[in-house]
């Protein structure tokens, strides 16, 4: 194999590596913008049930 080909496959491999981590981080980005939504209604709910 050429140097080409090899460091063509070392960067597929490097890309898709990056690629599969984020996912993972934006699954559990989504997870807190979620939660952070929760609370913020509950606290409004509070907030309005007390006036």
């Amino acid at each position: 194999m050429s140097k080409y080909v090899k460091a063509a496959a070392l960067m597929t491999l490097i890309g898709g590596a990056v690629f599969v981590s984020s996912c993972a981080t934006v699954e559990g980005m989504g997870k807190d913008i979620e939660k952070t939504g929760e609370v913020i209604s509950d606290t409004a709910k509070d907030t309005k049930n007390k006036m």
